[in-house]
């Protein structure tokens, strides 16, 4: 158990902001204990007397900050963060193009192997494909005055519509939305304040934020694809494609591993 002055990162396996927050830390030297709330009984309950209702959080004593934000958690530990940051133009052709990688790569999945989970979490392949169009249904739904919500990123495919052809139209449809959401014009950084569940947050922040949490999902299924099923000839992502995006080193948490 953690003393009460010890730094605390409340994580899950297959979380994107978990891992990248482990690694700010560990690569900036600052020692913290690992608490996956999937395995610590405990775990939940201390995020419940803290008042976080979502992973990642970085707790000391009864203080904590959630880590969707990298710059507060860099605040929270006193380390410095360079906050630069992709166009908004960019980002969306960005995502654009990554939304497309993602539905090329689930649509070769085989239909008997796109409910095999990932290591120590009940998440199925299609989880991962449907979230990555959650994100940007979420994002859109912020920039139209709506708030993100958790419940984004929580939702699952509906049944009938978790098979590889179903998640890929679901893909190109969310690519679609983004697209026509951006023809109206996008206005300069950092743009209008949207209310997310972490707090309101400029546009430009929470499209990087999308962008690169969209990415390391898409880097997840380019390692189901090639490494997990070694399915051949099959569409890979391109190291272009994740140029100047603020993504983990690693593709999963290296505290869990696939058999």
């Amino acid at each position: 158990m953690a003393g009460p002055d010890e730094l605390r990162v409340y994580w899950q396996p297959g979380c994107t902001s978990c891992l990248r927050t482990k690694e700010l830390l560990a690569s900036r030297g600052v020692p913290f204990v690992s608490v996956n709330v999937l395995e610590d009984p405990a775990a939940m309950d201390e995020l419940r007397a803290l008042g976080a209702r979502a992973v990642p959080v970085i707790a000391r004593g009864d203080r904590y900050v959630l880590g969707q934000d990298l710059a507060e958690v860099a605040r929270f530990v006193g380390l410095a963060f360079d906050a630069r940051r992709l166009a908004p133009e960019v980002l969306v052709a960005r995502l654009a193009l990554l939304l497309q990688r993602a539905a090329e790569l689930v649509a070769v999945i085989p239909p008997d192997r796109i409910a095999d989970t990932i290591p120590a979490r009940p998440r199925r392949y299609a989880d991962i494909a449907f979230h990555v169009g959650m994100i940007v249904h979420g994002l859109l739904d912020a920039a139209r005055g709506e708030q993100l919500t958790f419940a984004h990123f929580e939702r699952l495919p509906p049944a009938g519509a978790d098979d590889p052809r179903s998640l890929a139209q679901g893909l190109a449809q969310a690519r679609a939305a983004l697209l026509d959401w951006a023809s109206a014009g996008l206005p300069p950084p950092p743009g209008p304040l949207l209310k997310t569940y972490y707090g309101l947050r400029p546009l430009h922040e929470l499209l990087e934020r999308s962008a690169w949490h969209v990415a390391q999902h898409v880097r997840q299924l380019d390692d189901i694809v090639g490494v997990r099923l070694r399915i051949a000839g099959a569409p890979r992502l391109q190291p272009a494609d994740l140029e100047g995006l603020p993504v983990p080193r690693d593709v999963w948490d290296p505290e869990i591993r696939f058999a």
